[in-house]
């Protein structure tokens, strides 16, 4: 019966997956989305640059302008192209750090601001300031990065509005060779191949200024133009099958489905617990599955397209780290039968993904390739994916804890069940430590074959140790008899704080060190903080109330102490002849 349970929930997460179905067809302006263009060291397609492109300078896939509807990415990206709205003066460059925005005498509450009003303030000066730090070594402030991020968003606009650079021209030999764009064609070809390719883009255009957004309109223009393009350089052009698999990447959107699986497996899971006549654990567990399976094949796709493991940003390791919370929450729920794996686990890895999939000017999803630091290493393919799972062993350790403690506030005492919870988190942490102290030792080998020496006190190592030791501390101190279940459990929750600042605010917040290629902008520290606030005001509130619960009990306890000898001496009397 159980497994027929867990067959009708992974057959249920199946069927979510498989919807909607267009998504497994082929688009009607396919062949606008598959021409290749040759960027930022590789080559996709069309529509992976709309989407980049859109996402880095407005801070989603989605735009709604001060006339019209609402516009896609690549409806968005072929109006910038083509310029056919007044691009100068639409709010569409995002701003979203307030302080640089207060620097900038913009409204703080405004989020989304036009080319003209950006230029027409003093960022030209922040800038001057942020580059002079650059060139002499110096550490930048986050305004200075938030700046330079604001630059690189305002460099995007000018160089696709009305550009004819766009580099779709294949190279006629070389696989490395540099595409040009449309008017570039007659360097790489005669004259009159370049004229037919030029010919035929302005073909193009006219049926775009002709039907406006309906791009569908532009498939036959289009498609005249990709054949043309694939023929100049057969060998060097992408083939149809890598450019539509990274088409079809871009529209299944598999960590998107993933969260939803989820999100879905978590409220069923809640509402077993809430009305016990209700058990679906069991189909829980199957739609638990599908979420692994579409998120492990959005892992495999992500590695074909890009050709490396997802090691490079934070972009990736936030959806590793959700995946390695649902896998090993999986793991142990289908080894043990608790029940409680999988309730701590869901809304962590719904957390992880739903920003990752929601955040794009945050959290970049390009697909880029590594930096050159990072090229051919061994070490770093495994140190990478082994330190982001010690973070989900520690996110799923954090989740326990915040079910025990629950559990204490409910029963200050303690209970069956918060004994049994503070049995599993503390399993967790021990596997945390175990992938945590691999993964820097891992990292040092790296660092000695790429920047020559095992360790360095860079930011990222520093607080990865003290990570380890905030772990390492409570662990000695119940292996001591010092700690108990709800002290491991309080600690689970608040050592997870140094696995942020390791995680999160070395990127975001200190923006320093040799792991430049991860740092980001964007983030908001104040959230954060508050979350951290508020979960912290929590633990110390539940400390407070667990202990007038063991002040009560022991009062209780020495009441029936002093009275027992009492009711003894009395009975003895009394029985006595």
């Amino acid at each position: 019966m159980n497994k027929l349970k867990f067959l009708w929930g992974l057959c249920l997460a199946c069927v979510l997956i498989l919807v909607p179905l267009h998504q497994w067809q082929a688009s009607p302006q396919t062949a606008l989305e598959t021409l290749a263009v040759q960027l930022e060291g590789r080559k996709k397609p069309l529509d992976t640059v709309a989407r980049e492109t859109v996402a880095a300078v407005h801070g989603s896939a989605r735009y709604r302008p001060m006339a019209g509807d609402l516009l896609d990415a690549q409806q968005t990206y072929w109006s910038l192209l083509l310029n056919s709205r007044d691009w100068n003066d639409e709010p569409f460059v995002l701003v979203n750090y307030r302080p640089l925005k207060a620097r900038l005498g913009l409204p703080l509450e405004q989020k989304h601001f036009s080319f003209a009003s950006l230029v027409n303030t003093d960022l030209g000066a922040i800038l001057e300031t942020a580059h002079q730090k650059e060139l002499q070594n110096q550490d930048l402030t986050r305004e200075d990065r938030e700046a330079l991020t604001l630059e690189d968003r305002l460099n995007i606009m000018l160089t696709t509005v009305g550009s004819q650079t766009l580099p779709i021209i294949p190279h006629p030999s070389d696989i490395k060779g540099t595409w040009v764009g449309i008017a570039e064609a007659h360097q790489l070809y005669p004259p009159a191949l370049a004229e037919r390719v030029r010919t035929q883009f302005d073909t193009l255009q006219a049926q775009y200024q002709a039907h406006g957004d309906d791009l569908s309109r532009l498939t036959a223009a289009a498609t005249d133009l990709h054949q043309t393009l694939a023929s100049l350089s057969p060998e060097i052009y992408p083939s149809p099958a890598t450019l539509q698999r990274e088409v079809f990447f871009n529209r299944f959107r598999p960590f998107a489905k993933a969260w939803q699986l989820y999100a879905i497996a978590f409220l069923i899971l809640l509402g077993g617990q809430l009305i016990s006549a209700i058990d679906l654990y069991w189909s829980v567990m199957g739609m638990f599955m599908g979420g692994i399976l579409v998120q492990a094949f959005g892992f495999g796709l992500r590695m074909q397209i890009g050709g490396r493991p997802p090691v490079t940003n934070m972009y990736e390791s936030v959806i590793w780290v959700g995946f390695g919370i649902a896998l090993l929450a999986f793991c142990l729920e289908l080894q043990t039968k608790a029940r409680s794996y999988l309730l701590a686990a869901a809304p962590l890895t719904v957390l992880c993904l739903l920003l990752a999939d929601s955040l794009p000017a945050v959290f970049d999803a390009s697909i880029d390739p590594l930096v050159p630091v990072l090229r051919d290493n061994f070490w770093l393919s495994v140190h990478v994916p082994t330190i982001t799972l010690s973070y989900a062993s520690f996110a799923l350790a954090m989740g326990l804890g915040h079910l025990t403690l629950i559990q204490y506030w409910l029963t200050p005492g303690g209970n069956a069940r918060a004994k049994t919870l503070a049995r599993l988190n503390y399993r967790v942490i021990q596997a945390g430590i175990l992938l945590l102290t691999t993964g820097i030792i891992l990292g040092g080998i790296w660092a000695h074959f790429s920047w020559g020496r095992f360790w360095g006190w860079d930011p990222k190592e520093t607080w990865a140790l003290i990570a380890l030791l905030c772990y390492l501390a409570p662990v000695h101190g119940r292996l001591g008899g010092g700690l108990g279940n709800f002290g491991m459990s309080v600690a689970s929750v608040l050592s997870f704080n140094a696995v942020l600042m390791a995680w999160y605010g070395v990127n975001f917040v200190l923006g320093t060190g040799l792991h430049s290629y991860g740092f980001s902008t964007g983030g908001s520290t104040q959230i954060l903080g508050c979350w951290v606030g508020v979960d912290v005001l929590f633990v110390l509130v539940t400390m407070l109330r667990y202990r007038a619960g063991r002040r009560s009990e022991s009062v209780l306890t020495t009441d029936v102490q002093l009275s027992e000898p009492v009711l003894t001496v009395d009975a003895q009397l009394v029985d006595t002849p």
